[in-house]
């Protein structure tokens, strides 16, 4: 989906700092009875989804009751409607529908099997380039966009070719473009990663020639910690001035993390450096989009910039803080620290760390395609255990909704779908916009509340945030951001970032060419469905720009239920509209 800048973090009123994947708590250094030594402990909540029967703060909306009674809603309407059906027809269900996409069942497996095992590819075309048997930088570049390209050529002509119904050839394709971009990732931050590694070597070797003018790195080291120690002494002498307040924290005091959340304890320095990076990216971000990841669940946090020059690139949080940071010769300090922050990037802190290029492993990259992600880390926020009982909860979930979808789309969206230009074109868009919504509800719930949660309990992935209150939106690109969360990260990063930063292009052009890539997708998903060339769904996305313009005009944008109603009206005539005409016409 087409996306724009990113929204800008905020604090939570507990105090923690909101990233893409979780909350991150950083508390005030302290000294334990058992250790003089000056820690904090660092604190990542990770996300739920909304409808998620574990997320406690739906459970506290006042508008929780809505979602019960929708689900009671459909249930009732669907009793009604196989009653119904068994009076008139005799049968409760007409399964010609499930005839159809059944049909030539194995053959899709089986290439749908070929497709994800291709994607095992990138391993040895990323190792080759971590050993500097390709230059990543442009060679590996081409030969990516070339495997790709011919990856995604394959999969859909071989799906155009075998003529299958609408729902195998649209499962087929979209399935091969997820993997794309699953690949892209993958070789992209590993690309990047070689790249970061060499020029890690090279201030190195630049930070190790400075030294030897001053005496040598050992006397360096020697003259960084004395440094140090100088500091931590005067900031404790200073501390100590109103002893009645700054006693040392006993041990009954320690903080604590919270229940259900991860942490990790670490050393002051790099937990002040952490909370001051954080607060930058806070106060950046309310004026330019900047927002946070967290690549680990010890707030071992990026700040990636949504717009500007170098918009996109990605600053490792100073965690592996380098020996020489507090030197006190301004050049070997500032060299140190730009090499921690390069080494940084280079390894976690979670509680599996991971080392590039050691994660470059057929097994890390099977799990990367479990977890349900776009965009590849070394490390993800990770849960503790697998639960078996909400495995089975979102499997039961999957195929009682996918039931009451079939039986929307059997009954009330095929019989009315327009088949001639005769027809009504006004009637045909009023029988198919209350079903198309439904079906378009029910989708959303299997996919991203259901089978993505699934992946993420099996895979041990914490970041549970696949969507956003998409239904609040009050603007086209709002919703865009909000609905497809995966989609939205991936074309943020790859897509808008990347150019910005690659092509130094503007944020304006970089939105308009992250459309037009959408655009493109979508389009080619309708191409091979309906075995035609309509450009009917590309040219409506493309109608989103002047609309996200539209919808900034100060007068309209106060006004956020007109907004939010005019979003509902365009959504509820977008579905049917599309079937009408790529049916009909």
């Amino acid at each position: 989906m087409p996306v724009d800048a990113a929204p800008a973090n905020t604090r939570t009123h507990s105090g923690g700092f909101k990233t893409s994947e979780g909350t991150i708590y950083v508390s005030k250094p302290f000294r334990s009875k058992t250790s003089k030594k000056l820690r904090a402990l660092v604190t990542f909540a990770p996300r739920t989804s909304v409808f998620d029967t574990n997320n406690a703060t739906s459970g506290q909306n006042e508008f929780r009751g809505f979602f019960s009674l929708f689900w009671v809603s459909i249930f009732l309407f669907t009793i009604s409607t196989y009653i119904r059906s068994l009076e008139t027809n005799g049968y409760i269900l007409n399964l010609h529908f499930a005839t159809m996409f059944s049909r030539d069942a194995i053959t899709l497996a089986i290439s749908d099997a070929v497709l994800v095992a291709s994607t095992a590819l990138c391993v040895p075309f990323t190792k080759a380039i971590s050993r500097g048997w390709i230059n990543y930088y442009y060679t590996g570049i081409i030969l990516q966009h070339t495997l790709q390209a011919t990856v995604l050529f394959t999969t859909v002509t071989w799906t155009f070719n075998r003529q299958w119904p609408w729902v195998q050839s649209g499962f087929l394709t979209l399935h091969s473009l997820v993997m794309m971009m699953k690949m892209h990732s993958y070789m992209t931050v590993n690309g990047e990663l070689k790249y970061i590694h060499d020029q890690a070597q090279i201030l190195e070797e630049d930070l190790r020639k400075r030294t030897a003018r001053l005496g040598g790195y050992e006397k360096a080291v020697a003259d960084a910690k004395a440094h140090r120690a100088e500091i931590d002494y005067n900031a404790t002498a200073t501390n100590s001035s109103n002893t009645s307040d700054r006693e040392e924290t006993p041990l009954s005091m320690t903080p604590l993390a919270p229940e259900g959340m991860q942490s990790s304890y670490m050393d002051a320095s790099a937990a002040s450096v952490l909370r001051k990076r954080l607060v930058a990216a806070e106060k950046q971000g309310n004026g330019n989009g900047t927002t946070l990841s967290s690549s680990s669940e010890t707030g071992n946090a990026t700040v990636t910039t949504g717009g500007g020059e170098g918009a996109g690139a990605q600053t490792g949080e100073a965690l592996h803080v380098h020996p020489l940071v507090d030197h006190p010769d301004q050049e070997v300090s500032a060299m140190a620290a730009d090499l921690t922050e390069l080494r940084t990037e280079l390894s976690t802190r979670g509680p599996y760390p991971v080392k590039w290029p050691e994660n470059i492993t057929l097994k890390n990259f099977a799990v990367y395609q479990l977890v349900p992600t776009l965009v590849y880390e070394l490390e993800y926020p990770r849960t503790e255990r697998i639960r078996p009982l909400y495995v089975f909860e979102k499997t039961v979930a999957t195929f009682g909704t996918f039931a009451l979808l079939y039986t929307v789309t059997e009954t009330f969206i095929l019989p009315h779908v327009p088949t001639l230009k005769e027809q009504s074109f006004f009637r045909s868009l009023l029988d198919l916009s209350i079903p198309f919504m439904m079906a378009y509800l029910l989708l959303f719930f299997i996919i991203f509340e259901c089978i993505c949660n699934g992946f993420a309990e099996l895979s041990y992935f914490a970041d549970r945030g696949f969507y956003e209150d998409w239904w609040n939106s009050t603007s086209w690109d709002e919703f865009s951001r909000k609905w497809n969360k995966p989609v939205h990260t991936f074309l943020l990063r790859h897509v808008y970032a990347s150019t910005i930063t690659s092509y130094k292009l503007s944020r304006r052009n970089a939105m308009i060419v992250t459309f037009l890539l959408s655009a493109c997708a979508h389009e080619l998903v309708m191409v091979v469905v309906t075995q035609k060339i309509r450009m009917y769904l590309f040219l409506l996305q493309l109608a989103q720009i002047p609309l996200i313009a539209i919808s900034r005009i100060p007068v309209i944008k106060k006004n956020k239920l007109l907004g939010n109603v005019v979003f509902w009206i365009g959504l509820y005539a977008g579905f049917p509209l599309l079937c009408v005409a790529y049916c009909a016409y």
